[in-house]
């Protein structure tokens, strides 16, 4: 890669995950939700659950505020209890569960080679986030002192599309002021990296599990596009 004059990166499971290991168990979700009861429960019916309600909070796209944001997981953790009637969940357990999501800026932790890399990179390139989030994601940058390195923060509920949306990349690249052959992007998405280098960025999947990696390294061979483990690697491929 070269010329590269900014690198742009998915935030979820790039730089940060829940800090609970599932993105709607949110910090405080156990002082709402009996756990016994909760493991009694069958996981796939537990899972589609959660599906149900994504289904629900996917087809809002646009949200601007905190406030928006907090009344449509209102109606996905509604969706949610409907599906598990057994853990009884009340009204007010409901809203606090959606409030520990939207309001909690402690609800992801960031990966270690993340917070090495970030601040290196931010003395040779600018820097962006483009990421399928929603408000509350502004508040775990600054919780976490990070938001300062980056020139942009492209979230998709703020411009009501997705990745991967060509609207998404573009958004970042206008605001850095760089065409798609000077900015490398990094998802652990291929439908997102594909995006991207549609737009003629130069892409890079990022596969944490080392046998997705390896798989992934050699589906790679001639595609056009570069695969890391590790955001140590970006480092040494930029």
């Amino acid at each position: 890669m070269k010329n590269i004059k900014a690198v742009l990166f998915d935030s979820g499971r790039v730089l940060n995950g829940p800090v609970t290991g599932h993105w709607f168990i949110t910090p405080n979700f156990w002082e709402y939700v009996d756990n016994n009861i909760f493991e009694t429960i069958d996981k796939n019916k537990v899972a589609s659950a959660f599906r149900e309600a994504d289904k629900y909070i996917l087809t809002q796209k646009l949200m601007k505020t905190k406030e928006e944001e907090y009344q449509h997981f209102i109606k996905f953790y509604e969706i949610f209890s409907s599906q598990l009637p057994e853990l009884n969940l009340t009204s007010d357990a409901i809203k606090s569960i959606a409030e520990d999501l939207v309001f909690n800026p402690k609800k992801y932790v960031f990966y270690n080679d993340a917070l090495a890399v970030i601040p290196e990179l931010k003395n040779k390139y600018k820097l962006a986030i483009v990421s399928d989030a929603w408000p509350s994601l502004l508040d775990v940058y600054e919780e976490n002192k990070l938001t300062s390195y980056f020139d942009s923060i492209v979230i998709s509920s703020f411009i009501g599309t997705s990745k991967p949306d060509s609207k998404m990349y573009y958004t970042a690249l206008e605001e850095l002021n760089v065409k798609p052959e000077e900015a490398a992007f990094i998802d652990d998405s291929f439908k997102n990296c594909l995006g991207a280098m549609k737009v003629g960025i130069n892409t890079i999947l990022l596969c944490r599990n080392k046998q997705v990696y390896i798989t992934e390294k050699i589906k790679s061979i001639g595609k056009g596009y570069k695969v890391i483990n590790n955001l140590k690697q970006l480092e040494k491929m930029l």
